[in-house]
């Protein structure tokens, strides 16, 4: 970091005790979730995926000394403590519910999307409740270093009062194969990341406007291709968040140009940057304050990544939890939210019309 700037792009490591179950071997697991685990000393004791050849071939990359046959079987052996899912959408609620029934699972780190609806996102919210379990979302976004330190930068107050925020998105994401099954595409599987986090910057919003069209490299049926979301908050803050996964051409010679850029203009100063995907880069922020920097652009620096080291926090979040006693940083009451305001967004697309988070009921 440069000098005087007191920010903590990357959390520290409080609790790395608690033993972790892992159910999925595709890439999140094996390039993001596993390497953070392993740079943190987070205990992974067992894998388990739908092609158990897979999963032996992902234990034995990062030393997990137990391979289960099944999902089931895993969530059954009572040597793990977290279950960590990185598994389609669709299945997922089913692997909460049986987990939720082992007293030897204390925590459950579930993918997002929670679930394929609001109203199960809501069950699976009150089941953990009642079974008295830890239910936390990997909203990984939200520990991504430039949006930490713009997190930071905002709370204490050196852009003043926040007129406008934009996430801007120009970037092609791998559909996996299980999405083309869905009706819900981008809104759900990429948007949420922007969506969950201009709400863990500022907030819930009052409404939302969502237009989209189809994106014409996407070969399957989807209705939510290239999507853009206007959210007004209560202060009277205005955001976007756009999301062009179509980005041009990808022909021999076309330079390609994806990027995710971001900007917040506030009445004391602006925050603005690059977020490293897709790119294999590290995110980065660029600010002014009239109070805190005497005008001057600073920049903050950081050595590490969104993907994979931002993984690193989502599970420390819930370790720290689980050995602590103490609330998690992610909870799944707040992960409704962001799925309500998904809820919110289908809802304009589909009835070409401003929708007012009121009307989308989370009890």
């Amino acid at each position: 970091m440069t000098d005087n700037m007191n920010f903590t792009p990357d959390p520290p490591v409080r609790t790395n005790s608690v033993r972790i179950g892992a159910i999925g071997a595709g890439m999140i697991m094996a390039e993001c979730h596993l390497a953070a685990y392993k740079e943190a000393g987070f205990p992974v004791v067992a894998i388990a995926s739908r092609t158990k050849s897979r999963a032996e071939g992902v234990a034995g990359r990062w030393g997990i000394p137990k391979v289960h046959d099944t999902p089931e079987a895993l969530i059954a052996d009572p040597q793990v403590e977290i279950l960590d899912i990185a598994y389609p959408p669709d299945l997922q609620p089913a692997l909460i519910r049986t987990a939720l029934r082992q007293p030897h699972i204390k925590g459950i780190l579930a993918q997002k999307p929670l679930a394929l609806s609001l109203d199960e996102a809501i069950a699976l919210r009150d089941e953990a409740a009642a079974a008295g379990k830890i239910l936390s979302v990997n909203q990984n976004m939200r520990y991504d270093q430039s949006m930490r330190v713009l997190k930071e930068i905002i709370d204490r107050g050196d852009l003043g009062e926040i007129v406008f925020a934009q996430i801007d998105m120009h970037a092609i994401p791998h559909w996996q194969d299980f999405l083309k099954s869905y009706d819900r595409l981008t809104l759900s599987n990429m948007s949420v990341h922007h969506l969950d986090v201009l709400r863990h910057l500022f907030g819930d919003p009052d409404e939302i406007t969502t237009l989209s069209r189809k994106d014409p490299r996407t070969t399957f049926e989807h209705t939510d291709g290239i999507t853009v979301s206007t959210l007004r908050f209560p202060s009277g803050l205005m955001a976007v968040s756009l999301e062009d996964v179509w980005s041009g051409p990808r022909e021999e010679g076309y330079q390609d140009d994806q990027h995710i850029t971001f900007r917040v203009d506030g009445t004391k100063g602006v925050a603005k940057g690059t977020i490293g995907w897709p790119k294999g880069a590290a995110s980065t922020l660029t600010y002014a304050s009239t109070t805190a920097t005497g005008g001057k652009w600073v920049t903050p620096v950081w050595e590490t990544m969104w993907f994979p080291h931002a993984f690193v926090g989502v599970m420390e979040q819930l370790q720290h939890a689980v050995a602590t006693g103490a609330a998690p940083a992610l909870t799944v009451a707040d992960n409704v939210r962001t799925v309500a305001l998904i809820e919110a967004g289908y809802r304009s697309m589909t009835e070409r019309r401003t929708v007012k988070l009121s009307e989308i009921s989370t009890n």
